[in-house]
């Protein structure tokens, strides 16, 4: 029974977990905070691989939407194969990994120290080699992991940016909004019994695209590589303004796309892909709690309206994580063991 695997378990925990990381390191994040503004910086470079890297797309957003600062993501092999490190200047380099075992990531920050910039880390494993390479660690407070497929560790380091965020902006403590989250999360995985359902008609899907913009971009990211990853199934991810480059040529009558489309300042840019792939008859699956978006839907799912467009991410990445569970149950699969993979990559 797919109630009885790993990961089951460990979606299903995770509004105990994130209330766990809201309510024990505040402080952790608020010094790294702290620290931050002593040196005035305004980069962050980010080094992450994977899910993480997706995190990663989320600061991008999140910290420079609300925080103004200029997020990039690092190129390990610069530092691992080329040999030719770029120079950070008066930069925070910040570390993403669940396991923080893969050496690539943690030699980025292992150069940033060489150079004397400030270096941190968000991880589930604070003896790490990741962590032991920061000069600040933030615990993800995820528990233990044991489904190859991370879920419970992504949500919790999205929490942990937001966190960072309202920390910059000068919050002397969460949020009434953060502090919301393990509610809406919990009403959000009330959608598990439909998601099982709508899951059947896509047992021989072989391809899709997943649309995500701004805030959610990261989740359109996230869930293409949860569905690759667990129901081997090729599905690429775009934001709707990049999509409409090029890519849309690809659709056409029952042509599967995901969108991800919680309410926010991307409602009409949504508004206009969606009008568009119901004319060229796609088969459309829509996430939102926008009633105009989810009429144009052929499988209309309708999110709880709880958070905020940017604390949206977190709920709405758990609808991917089902759809990708109950698919891959659906086919037959091992959901906890995916094959060709292993819990831990380490990478050069």
């Amino acid at each position: 029974m797919i109630e009885t695997s790993y990961l089951y378990t460990e979606i299903f925990e995770q509004p105990a977990v994130l209330a766990d990381l809201l309510s024990n390191e505040w402080a952790a994040v608020s010094n790294l905070a702290q620290a931050i503004q002593a040196k005035n910086i305004k980069h962050i470079v980010i080094a992450a691989r994977g899910t993480s890297d997706n995190a990663g797309r989320y600061a991008q957003y999140l910290l420079g939407a609300k925080n103004g600062m200029v997020v990039t993501l690092s190129a390990p092999s610069l530092f691992s194969i080329y040999d030719a490190p770029p120079s950070f200047d008066n930069c925070l380099v910040l570390g993403i990994s669940q396991s923080g075992q893969s050496p690539d990531i943690v030699g980025v920050l292992e150069e940033a120290q060489k150079q004397g910039q400030l270096t941190a880390a968000i991880t589930n494993s604070t003896s790490s080699p990741l962590a032991q390479a920061a000069d600040f660690v933030i615990d993800i407070h995820a528990g233990p992991e044991k489904a190859v497929a991370a879920t419970k560790s992504y949500t919790n380091s999205l929490v942990s940016i937001a966190m960072l965020s309202e920390a910059l902006a000068g919050l002397d403590e969460p949020s009434a909004e953060l502090m919301r989250l393990p509610d809406a999360v919990s009403k959000t995985l009330e959608l598990s019994s439909p998601i099982s359902e709508i899951a059947h008609r896509y047992r021989f899907m072989k391809h899709c695209v997943v649309i995500g913009r701004g805030f959610n971009y990261a989740t359109a990211f996230e869930m293409a590589l949860k569905m690759k990853e667990l129901t081997y199934t090729i599905v690429e991810p775009y934001s709707s303004a990049d999509f409409l480059h090029g890519p849309f040529a690809v659709v056409e009558q029952g042509f599967p796309m995901i969108l991800l489309a919680p309410n926010g300042k991307m409602n009409q840019s949504m508004l206009e892909l969606a009008q568009r792939l119901k004319e060229n008859q796609a088969d459309t699956l829509i996430l939102s709690d926008v009633a105009e978006l989810l009429e144009l839907a052929t499988i209309p799912v309708q999110l709880p309206a709880e958070l905020p467009e940017w604390l949206s991410p977190i709920t709405t990445i758990l609808a991917g994580q089902m759809l990708g569970m109950y698919l891959a149950h659906i086919k037959g699969f091992d959901v906890d063991e995916p094959r060709g993979l292993n819990k831990v990559t380490k990478t050069e």
